[in-house]
């Protein structure tokens, strides 16, 4: 019985601890952001991920707290897919923010539309496939099994080397090394002027670390993390327990760049 609950048990205190985290940082943001920034679409889509990376938290625990309570009554399927759902769908979203911040850099009113469409083309097609490999990959997972149990005991058959969740991982690491290092290189371009003046960038310097760190580093390592776990482990549960903490850092990462950064600086 021990052994059988263990994958939830750690389930539970992750998304404790890390809902934590984030309930600490929605409040941040509430209490240090104007309401010029609030009108902002960048700030209302950090509050759109934050509430569905908890509504996520609140499936998983759901999800894994009956399952230690009450380990022959498991949840319903339809929630349990809906488990599913959170936990694969919402970093398209956590992704679309920083593409997003790259409209501050690239005004509509006075870029180009050639050049929009060089910058942008990239990024709204890997979004695009990236939507169409999750959605085929949930879809033919859900089919196989009709109840809850039989959706569990399919993961460690669909788990190893999925090739939907090779391609999404391997299409969103593109992803964001591709908003990253653009949305960088202009902000080193912006501030070259600054240095033609004379005058110190070390707070540029250092806050184009700290974006970077959080955008991309760090969800990167996880990306690169589960990709190799996927194709070197039978270990469904281990791979949820890093999909889940994914999330929780690509939207940590997200709020933290939005919180070091502000328009003009942008």
């Amino acid at each position: 019985f021990v052994e059988t609950i263990h994958p939830s048990f750690h389930n539970i205190i992750a998304i404790s601890a890390f809902s934590a985290c984030l309930l600490t940082l929605f409040t941040i943001l509430f209490a240090f952001s104007t309401k010029r920034v609030r009108r902002s679409l960048v700030f209302r889509l950090n509050v759109c991920s934050l509430c569905i990376v908890l509504t996520m938290s609140i499936l998983t625990g759901f999800t894994n707290g009956k399952a230690i309570v009450y380990p022959f009554n498991q949840v319903p399927r339809s929630v349990f897919v809906a488990t599913v759902v959170f936990a694969f769908f919402p970093p398209l979203l956590y992704d679309s923010v920083l593409l997003i911040r790259l409209f501050v850099l690239y005004p509509l009113d006075e870029t180009p539309p050639a050049t929009l469409l060089r910058i942008f083309a990239f990024p709204f097609c890997v979004k695009c496939a990236r939507a169409v490999v999750v959605t085929v990959g949930i879809l033919e997972y859900v089919e196989a099994g009709k109840t809850t149990e039989a959706l569990m005991q399919d993961e460690t058959i669909v788990w190893f080397r999925n090739p939907y969740l090779i391609a999404e991982l391997t299409m969103q690491i593109a992803d964001n090394l591709y908003s990253v290092t653009l949305f960088l290189y202009n902000l080193r371009i912006r501030t070259e002027p600054i240095r033609s003046d004379g005058i110190t960038i070390s707070g540029c310097i250092r806050q184009a670390f700290y974006i970077s760190i959080a955008n991309f580093v760090f969800p990167l390592m996880f990306n690169i993390l589960l990709l190799t776990f996927v194709t070197t482990r039978h270990s469904p549960n281990t791979g949820a327990l890093l999909v889940f903490i994914n999330n929780y850092i690509t939207v940590m990462g997200v709020l933290c760049a939005t919180l070091w950064s502000s328009r003009r600086e942008w």
